[in-house]
C-alpha cells in the first residue's frame, strides 16, 4: 500500500510509504454503516525531511494499481511510541490513526434540522442521506458530495436524531433503505445491499476456504410476537349537551396525541434561509429576509417558479395547524400562501391553502383572500386592510393518524425482500380556512372564511401527504413575520346548534380568536377535557361532538404454519413441539402502528425460519480480484452448497511484500445471526413492551382487516335513540356490529354485549340512559367474518327527559 499525508502546512500530499514500520502495517478497518478506520506507524525522524502528520492531516492510501481504498482525516493528534536507541539517541516513531471523510460531516452537526420532530416520508435511503448532508453542510465552506444514485429503496417514516452524530443518521437511513454507505475520496456514495456479489468457488486458487466458519447463533423462529410504538386505537365521538352555562366537558378517555408535534417553525431572524427546514426557488431575488421577516418583493408571474417549499413533506393525519402570523399583504399582489400541495406547485395541484390575488368585482384592482381546496376557490372573498397585520390559519383534522406505512427489509438466500405498504392511506378530512386581525381585542372571535363542517361538504378522500408552500409568488407583495406547522394532537371538536346548523369549535389558547382549549389527558388515568372560553360557552340544547383516538400499544403476532408442521414433523420422535416462539420489540425503523408491527413481524419470520438467515463467520483471502465493503454480498460455493453472506466488516492489512499482498479478512452476519441492535433492515430487541397486549393466538399472515369508520357521523340524536350513518356501504354479506364494549368483535367471540347487527349503511341504535358507550365495526360475509381493526366509539352523555 501506499500511504500520502497532506498536513495542510502548504507541501501538499506528501508520500510516507518509505516510512511505515514493518512490524506495525496499514490497517484498514471497514465497519457496515460507520466511519472506516486506518492506522499504522510512521518512522519518522525529529529535523528530518518528513514532517511529523498533523491533526487534522488529510490521508489516502491506495494499493500498488493506484486504486484509493481508503481517505479520511486524522481525529487525534498522532501518539509517539518509544522504539529504542539510536546513535544519536533515543528513537521513536509516531502511530496514526484515521477516520473516513464523514469525520467531517460528524463535527459540522448531526443532520438534523432546527426542529426534532419532523418526519421524512416515503423518501428514498439516497434522498435521506442527501438531505442529511445539506443540512449539515449549510453555511459551511467544506463539503462532502453525496453519490446516491441507484439507492432507491422507499423508507416509510424517518426521523432524524439531533442527538446524535452525523455518521448514525446516515447509518439509520442507509439501514432502513437496506444500503450501505461509504465515504471515500470525500464523496458519500449509498448502495443498495446486494448490489455487489463476489462469486468465489473452491476452484479459486486465490481463495483459503478453510478459513469459512458458520455457525448458529439463534435458534429458529416461527411464532413471532413484536410490539411498537404506542398507536391510535378507537375512533371515538364523545357527545355533549350545552346548557348555555358549562364551560368544562371531561372526555371519558385520554386523547391520543402522539409525539411529532411541531413540523416547522422559523420567524425569518436568520441572515439566510434556514436548508435545514426549506427549499427556495428565488432566481429573481423576490423573497428576501429583513427585519419583518419574510419579505415578498414580486414574482415573475408564473406560477410555481418563486416558492418556498418545506424539505420535508407533512403527513396530512389527525389535526395539522398551519399558522402565518404578522402577514401584511401589497396592492397588487397575486400567489398562494399557506399552500399545501400534492405534487406539483401549482395552482391546480393546491389541496388547501389562501389565494391572494386582485379583486374582480371593481375597477383598479383590490387585494383580497379567498381559501382555495382542490384548485378551486371556495367561501368567503376578504379584503385585508391597508396597513393592517393579520394571522392567516389553516385547520386540517383528519381521523386517521398514520398516512404513510412503515416499510421493512431482509435478505432471504441473497434476495432483498420488502415487507410493508407503498401506498398512502386513503381517509376524509375536515378544513377550516380562519384569519385574524391582529389589530383588534385579544378576545375577538376569528374570521372564519370556509369551514366544511359548516358548509356541509366534508372531503370524503384527501392526500397522504403534502409539500408545505409557505409562498408560492406569482406577484406577491407583503412580509410574513413567523410560520407554525404543528400535529396537535387527534381532537377536534364540532357543535350542532338546535337549528341543525353545524359548525367547527376552534381549538387553541386565549386569546388567539378560538373558542376553547383541549387537554389530552394521559393514560396513567387523567382523561382528556374541553375548556370553552367566555363568549364561546356552548347555548343550551347544542350538542357538543369531540371527536378523537384513544391510545394503546402496537403489538402484532404472526406464525409460520408450514415451518411449525415441518419443525413438529422433524422432532416428533423427541417429543420437541414444532413451535418456537420469539417475542421483542422493533426498535428501528419505527414501527407506529400494529400494521408496521405486522410487517416487521413478516420480515422476521421470513429470515427466522432461514436457516441460512442465521449464517455467520469469517472469511480470509488474499488480493481478490476486486476490493470487497460491508454491504457486499459474498456467494461462496463449498462442497457444492452456496451461501449468500452479507459483508458486514472488513479488515485490509498489507503485508509488505513485493509484489503487493493484501490480506482480507471478512466478517459476515446474515440478518437473523447479527446482534440485534446490528440489524440490516431491522434493529430489534428482545423483550416485549410491558404495556403491550399479547394477542392470544398468531395470525399466519397480517390481519386482512376491514377499512375503519372514520366517516360514521351521527345524524340525529334524540332521548330514545342515536341514528348512524356509517359513512361507507357495507360488504356483501356483512354489515356493522354494535357492542357495548370494545375489543369483543370477531368470530367465536361472547355476544352479551351485542347490542344489533345493521346489514344496511344508516341504522338506529336505541338508547334508555344519559350516559352510554357503544363501539361499532364493520364486518364481512366471509367465513370466518372480517372485521375493522379499530372500532368507532360513541360516548354519549344526552338527556333522555
Amino acid at each position: 500500500m501506499r500511504i500520502a499525508i497532506d498536513n495542510e502546512d502548504g507541501r501538499g500530499a506528501v508520500d510516507y510509504s518509505a516510512v511505515v514500520a514493518a512490524d506495525s502495517p496499514i490497517t484498514i478497518q471497514r465497519g457496515l454503516n460507520v466511519p472506516s478506520r486506518c492506522t499504522t506507524e510512521l518512522a519518522v525522524e525529529a529535523g528530518g525531511s518528513l514532517a511529523t502528520p498533523a491533526r487534522r492531516g488529510y490521508v489516502v492510501i491506495t494499493n500498488d494499481a493506484g486504486a484509493t481504498l481508503f481517505t479520511g482525516y486524522l481525529a487525534t493528534d498522532p501518539v509517539s511510541i518509544y522504539a529504542g536507541e539510536g546513535f544519536d539517541g533515543p528513537l521513536y516513531r509516531v502511530r496514526i490513526s484515521a477516520v473516513s471523510d464523514e469525520w467531517l460531516l460528524d463535527r459540522q452537526g448531526s443532520g438534523a434540522s432546527a426542529l426534532t420532530d419532523g418526519l421524512s416520508l416515503s423518501v428514498s435511503g439516497g434522498g435521506l442521506l442527501t438531505q442529511l448532508a445539506m443540512t449539515a453542510q449549510a453555511g459551511s465552506t467544506s463539503q462532502v458530495t453525496v453519490a446516491a444514485a441507484g439507492s432507491a429503496r422507499a423508507v416509510g417514516a424517518f426521523a432524524v436524531q439531533p442527538g446524535s452524530s452525523w455518521s448514525t443518521n446516515a447509518a439509520a437511513a442507509a439501514s432502513a433503505s437496506y444500503s450501505s454507505y461509504r465515504a471515500l475520496s470525500g464523496t458519500v456514495s449509498l448502495q443498495p445491499v446486494g448490489a455487489t456479489v463476489h462469486s468465489l468457488s473452491d476452484a479459486d486458487g486465490t481463495l483459503d476456504l478453510a478459513e469459512l466458519s458458520t455457525q448458529n447463533l439463534r435458534e429458529l423462529a416461527n411464532d413471532v410476537t413484536l410490539s411498537g410504538a404506542e398507536e391510535p386505537a378507537a375512533l371515538v365521538q364523545e357527545i355533549f349537551a350545552g346548557d348555555g352555562t358549562t364551560t368544562v366537558f371531561p372526555l371519558r378517555e385520554a386523547a391520543f396525541r402522539g409525539t411529532n408535534r411541531t413540523l416547522l417553525r422559523d420567524s425569518f431572524q436568520a441572515a439566510t434561509f434556514d436548508s435545514s427546514q426549506w427549499t427556495v426557488r428565488n432566481s429573481g431575488g423576490y423573497l428576501a429576509l429583513t427585519s419583518a421577516g419574510l419579505a415578498m418583493n414580486g414574482g415573475n408571474g408564473y406560477d410555481g417558479q418563486t416558492t418556498i417549499t418545506s424539505v420535508n413533506a407533512i403527513e396530512m393525519g389527525g389535526f395539522v395547524l398551519a399558522e402565518l402570523g404578522g402577514v401584511n399583504f401589497g396592492a397588487g399582489s397575486a400567489g398562494i400562501l399557506s399552500g399545501f400541495y400534492e405534487g406539483a406547485t401549482s395552482l391546480t395541484s393546491c389541496f388547501a391553502g389562501f389565494r391572494v390575488r386582485q379583486s374582480t368585482s371593481t375597477s383598479g384592482g383590490v387585494t383580497v383572500v379567498v381559501p382555495v381546496l382542490n384548485g378551486d376557490e371556495v367561501g368567503t372573498v376578504f379584503t385585508p386592510a391597508v396597513g393592517r397585520s393579520y394571522t392567516l390559519r389553516l385547520r386540517l383534522y383528519c381521523p386517521e393518524m398514520q398516512r404513510v406505512m412503515q416499510r421493512y427489509y431482509c435478505m432471504v438466500e441473497g434476495e432483498v425482500e420488502e415487507f410493508g405498504p407503498l401506498t398512502g392511506v386513503n381517509a376524509p378530512m375536515q378544513v377550516v380556512f380562519e384569519l385574524l386581525d391582529e389589530g383588534v381585542s385579544t378576545n375577538t372571535p376569528a374570521t372564519v372564511l370556509y369551514d366544511t363542517v359548516a358548509a356541509g361538504t366534508p372531503l370524503s378522500a384527501s392526500p397522504a401527504t403534502c409539500s408545505f408552500v409557505l409562498a408560492d409568488s406569482v406577484n406577491l407583495i407583503g412580509s410574513v413575520a413567523y410560520v407554525e406547522v404543528t400535529r396537535p394532537g387527534s381532537l377536534w371538536v364540532v357543535s350542532t346548534l338546535p337549528t341543525g346548523a353545524q359548525f367547527t369549535r376552534l381549538i387553541g389558547a386565549a386569546g388567539t380568536g378560538a373558542d376553547c382549549q383541549a387537554s389530552y389527558g394521559s393514560n396513567a388515568g387523567s382523561p382528556g377535557k374541553v375548556t370553552f372560553f367566555a363568549g364561546r360557552v356552548p347555548v343550551a340544547g347544542e350538542r357538543i361532538t369531540a371527536s378523537y383516538r384513544t391510545e394503546q400499544r402496537a403489538v402484532a403476532r404472526l406464525a409460520d404454519a408450514a415451518s411449525v408442521e415441518a419443525e413438529a414433523a422433524a422432532g416428533a420422535g423427541v417429543l420437541v413441539p414444532g413451535v418456537s416462539r420469539w417475542l421483542g420489540r422493533v426498535n428501528a425503523p419505527v414501527a407506529r402502528s400494529s400494521a408496521d408491527c405486522e410487517s416487521a413481524a413478516q420480515a422476521v419470520l421470513s429470515m427466522a425460519t432461514a436457516r441460512s438467515a442465521a449464517l455467520s463467520g469469517t472469511y480470509a483471502v488474499t488480493n481478490p480480484e476486486e476490493d470487497i465493503w460491508p454491504g457486499d454480498v459474498l456467494s461462496v460455493t463449498s462442497s457444492d452448497v452456496t451461501h449468500s453472506l452479507l459483508v458486514r466488516g472488513v479488515e485490509v492489512k498489507d503485508q509488505h511484500a513485493a509484489p503487493e499482498v493484501l490480506t482480507y479478512l471478512i466478517h459476515f452476519a446474515n440478518d437473523w445471526a447479527a446482534e440485534w441492535a446490528d440489524g440490516m433492515g431491522l434493529k430489534l430487541s428482545a423483550g416485549i413492551a410491558s404495556d403491550a397486549v399479547l394477542p392470544a393466538n398468531p395470525e399466519s399472515a397480517p390481519a386482512s382487516a376491514l377499512a375503519n369508520l372514520p366517516s360514521l357521523t351521527v345524524t340525529s340524536l334524540s332521548s330514545t335513540e342515536i341514528v348512524v350513518d356509517a359513512g361507507c356501504t357495507p360488504p356483501p354479506g356483512g354489515g356493522f356490529e354494535v357492542k357495548r364494549k370494545d375489543w369483543v368483535f370477531g368470530p367465536g367471540v361472547d355476544t352479551p354485549d351485542l347490542v344489533l347487527r345493521s346489514p344496511v349503511r344508516s341504522f338506529s341504535i336505541p338508547r334508555a340512559a344519559q350516559v352510554e358507550e357503544y363501539f361499532i365495526r364493520m364486518y364481512d360475509g366471509s367465513t370466518p367474518a372480517r372485521y375493522s381493526r379499530f372500532s368507532s366509539g360513541l360516548f354519549v352523555n344526552w338527556p333522555v327527559g
